[in-house]
């Protein structure tokens, strides 16, 4: 058996059908790659190793998780990586889909890994807090985007899948969960600089409801700073709008 580690943000699901809805949402072709991010007991495993002419892949950081998969799961064995996902080096050459129950507690710095690895992972089936998964898809003009939904909406074509109920798993958490599927775009947004366009959507949002000729005003010459744009507030850009302003910065 294994134990729940509440450090490690573990909640097991239970509901077999939601995992195999996870898993169904994946796009899949013969001979990709596939990565889990965090497998857990391996509720949804299971599922991905019955996944015919894939190379498969799981990640997971505690090591009693790992055994207990090896033991329950013989065709994982030499599949298993015993690490942090936000440390492991990359783990497949080429191109590469990740899949995961993300542990709620790191899950929008393993978004943040995701984005340092866009050129190699076409598309990432995830479930989250639901209120994390609600923000990440939202688009502009709405109170839940912000800097996440800006910073991956840029790369990837988010699409919220379906809620999951606390009674899904065990234990269950105090918040509902969401479902997300993230697919590359084929002709995402470039800006000169990365740093520049960080700063600028970090420093928008940092006062979302000021118009953005306050907080923008260093960034920008007084002339530029006239533009009708400035009298919005950084909800109200869409992610084009972004990478225009960024362009413009001093």
């Amino acid at each position: 058996m294994y134990t729940l580690k509440k450090s490690l943000g573990q909640h097991f699901l239970k509901d077999e059908i939601i995992c195999k809805q996870i898993v169904g949402s994946l796009p899949v072709e013969k001979g990709m790659q596939v990565l889990e991010v965090g497998p857990g007991a391996g509720a949804i495993t299971k599922y991905l190793l019955e996944i015919p002419d894939i190379h498969f892949k799981a990640v997971e950081l505690d090591a009693e998780k790992v055994e207990y998969l090896e033991k329950t799961f013989p065709a994982i064995r030499g599949k298993l990586v015993l690490d942090s996902f936000l440390e492991t080096p990359v783990p497949f050459e080429g191109q590469f889909s990740v899949i995961g129950n993300f542990p709620y507690n790191i899950s929008t710095q393993i978004m943040f890994r995701v984005l340092d690895w866009r050129a190699q992972v076409p598309s990432v089936v995830g479930m989250f807090q639901k209120e994390v998964a609600v923000r990440i898809a939202a688009k502009e003009g709405n109170k839940d985007y912000g800097i996440l939904s800006v910073f991956l909406q840029r790369f990837y074509d988010i699409e919220f899948l379906f809620e999951v109920h606390e009674d899904a798993f065990n234990p269950p958490p105090k918040v509902k969960s969401g479902v997300i599927r993230l697919t590359r775009l084929e002709n995402p947004l470039a800006v000169k600089s990365e740093k520049k366009f960080t700063l600028l959507v970090k420093t928008a949002f940092g006062q979302r409801r000021k118009q953005l000729r306050n907080p923008l005003k260093g960034f920008f010459d007084k002339e530029y700073l006239k533009e009708p744009i400035f009298t919005k507030r950084a909800e109200e850009l869409t992610v084009a709008d972004f990478v225009g302003l960024c362009e413009h910065m001093l």
